[in-house]
């Protein structure tokens, strides 16, 4: 079952996100992770790959989805880890802001 941030965090990013192409994972620290890709917003599972998974605290991920914090400042400031594609975590920091 999820957590509250979890369930929070897929909510908010459903209401941001129309139609994104490509998948990327976001990886909350001690609650979990969730996936965007061409089937919606969801819960990651145990194995799910995408083109990019990012990984931060839940707190980084609150102010990133709030819009209090820029993902571009968020990375450059070592809040937010990214391992694959940056394309498409650039992509998804567009359609998040």
């Amino acid at each position: 079952m999820a957590s509250a941030v979890i369930e929070a965090a897929v909510s908010a990013i459903a209401e941001k996100i129309d139609g994104f192409d490509g998948s990327a994972k976001f990886v909350i620290d001690g609650e979990g992770a969730v996936i965007v890709d061409g089937a919606g917003v969801r819960e990651a599972a145990d194995g799910d790959e995408a083109d990019v998974t990012m990984t931060a605290d839940a707190d980084t991920f609150q102010e990133i989805l709030s819009g209090d914090l820029n993902p571009t400042a968020a990375f450059m400031s070592g809040k937010l880890k990214l391992d694959g594609d940056m394309g498409t975590a650039m992509k998804l920091g567009s359609a998040l802001s």
